[in-house]
């Protein structure tokens, strides 16, 4: 019977073809795609041969494919984004590192992509397999490309994509006036001079998606052999599935094709292994402070690690920090180094006091979850907004990592701890994220078997998709009454004056003296 319902259930499942991004875009999407395993449907992720959390599955299916760079390299890369957050640069200097970070960015991958696109064997296995739909991360567009060249209907799993243009390519309206543009570090409540500079930055947008895009965009056209814009690929997705929700987000319009799934990664709490219980129980009452700077980031230099420390050996909470650099010398003894930590059951544990974070979106919505407040310390991307949202919402302090002293961060530190305001806030955050219908993991799983089942979603594609930009703002509408009303005013003027002159003409008429004649 167990053997029948396998074959039946494999009968029954689906083809997915998969295109991830690395880092930690991967452990959430990864979460999905087991689910999508154990529910009887045949998953095939396409990987680079060189990854940084990218490995092979022990469920569904890996293809690897080879990249033009060496695990070395990508290491340094990586590596080398947290290590200039930690650099102070003028400001010049810093929109030259920007450029030169887009650049380096945009060269690796797309140099991936082509690598991918060309591999003939792998793009006539996709061919005969007959995917029913694609799942991809379209920050880095390859997977886009590739469901449009095989007609695949697709699902965009993601965080948000540079310049807003998740929100364009859904023809979604995003208003100036209160949706903070991309690292704006604003709230949706701006002053004036904030929605000045939101203003600003929306209008220099393209500009940075042009230089950010534009490899992809000139491979997408070639090997498509038509000229095609990002925008235009973006605009073929079925689904967007968003890793955030309005607890965390800022109210705002959405399309019906976008789905929020934030917490998808908030997994339930799991034991502790006897090391991590141990040191969780001989904290005593003042419990403990967990600390991560995320993935990307696991050691920083020593001047900062050493401030760090400082101050956090003025808290009586044991700290357990995710650390892998030279180990401070002046290291407190209530500071425990580990190279790696159960993020998730440790926030879970009634003895966590503080989650001190670099506001990655999968350890904000940890600490959300599990209703811990947070001291963030944001590095780079879309870190200083997440930040901005968790301290607007009172649920924690931002500082800035790079003039912070080892007073602000034991000041903030014990302010998050001590100061009730601040538990309360990320427990009422808490209760309203967690009093939902139905769990997010299961609702992606849902819309993704829906887009398989039914082969896209073109009746949540707005007719706005078919409009051009004058009839999309109706300026072809508005110059149509605009001429309707002069042209009528016109004519009504004219009328006017014609009347006057037939009725002043006729009295003039009327009175015009006659010559008596002499005799």
């Amino acid at each position: 019977l167990v053997l029948f319902l396998s074959f039946w259930s494999l009968a029954e499942g689906g083809k997915l073809l998969v295109m991830p991004q690395d880092g930690s875009h991967w452990l959430s999407m990864s979460m999905v795609l087991e689910k999508l395993w154990e529910r009887g449907h045949e998953v095939v992720a396409l990987i680079p041969d060189v990854a940084l959390l990218m490995k092979s599955s022990q469920s569904f299916t890996i293809k690897t494919y080879s990249v033009p760079y060496t695990q070395e390299l990508l290491d340094k890369f990586y590596h080398s984004l947290g290590e200039k957050s930690f650099n102070k640069s003028p400001f010049l200097e810093k929109v030259t590192n920007i450029l030169n970070n887009i650049s380096e960015v945009t060269n690796m991958f797309s140099s991936a992509c082509r690598h991918l696109l060309y591999d003939e064997e792998l793009m006539k296995y996709i061919q005969d397999s007959k995917f029913d739909a694609i799942m991809t991360d379209p920050v880095l567009p390859c997977g886009p490309i590739i469901a449009e060249y095989f007609s695949l209907p697709s699902v965009y799993f993601m965080r948000g994509l540079p310049c807003s243009l998740d929100y364009k390519a859904t023809q979604c309206p995003s208003p100036l006036s209160y949706v903070p543009r991309n690292f704006m570090s604003s709230s949706d409540h701006m002053t004036f001079l904030e929605r000045v500079e939101n203003f600003l930055i929306g209008f220099s947008e393209p500009l940075l998606c042009y230089l950010f895009y534009l490899k992809h965009e000139n491979l997408a056209s070639e090997f498509l052999h038509r000229e095609v814009t990002i925008l235009e690929l973006f605009s073929k997705a079925s689904i967007w599935l968003m890793r955030y929700d309005f607890v965390f987000e800022y109210p705002r319009p959405i399309m019906p094709n976008m789905v929020y799934i934030g917490g998808i990664n908030c997994e339930q709490k799991k034991p502790l292994s006897k090391e991590f219980e141990a040191i969780v129980n001989a904290s005593g009452e003042h419990g403990i402070v967990v600390f991560s700077l995320g993935s990307m980031v696991s050691d920083i230099p020593m001047k900062k690690a050493m401030e760090i420390v400082d101050a956090l050996g003025t808290v009586p909470q044991t700290v357990l920090w995710r650390y892998t650099g030279q180990v401070p010398p002046n290291l407190p003894k209530n500071v425990k180094l580990v190279k790696w930590l159960p993020q998730n059951d440790l926030l879970a544990h009634p003895k966590t006091r503080a989650f001190i974070t670099h506001g990655g979106s999968h350890g904000v919505y940890e600490g959300i979850c599990n209703a811990v407040p947070m001291l963030l310390m944001p590095l780079f991307g879309d870190q200083m907004d997440n930040a901005k949202r968790v301290e607007s919402r009172g649920a924690g302090l931002t500082l800035n990592i790079l003039e912070m002293t080892s007073e602000d961060i034991s000041t903030a530190l014990k302010a998050v701890i001590y100061d009730k305001k601040y538990k309360e806030n990320i427990k009422h955050l808490s209760d309203l994220h967690l009093d939902r219908p139905i769990h997010p993991l299961d609702l992606a799983v849902y819309w993704v078997e829906f887009v398989m089942r039914h082969k896209g979603a073109p009746h949540l594609r707005p007719a706005a998709h078919d409009l051009n930009w004058i009839q999309y703002h109706s300026l072809d509408v508005i110059a149509f009454l605009l001429v309707v009303v002069l042209l009528s005013l016109f004519i009504s003027l004219k009328c006017c004056l014609f009347c006057c002159r037939r009725c002043f003409c006729k009295k003039g008429r009327t009175r015009k003296p006659t010559k008596s004649k002499s005799h």
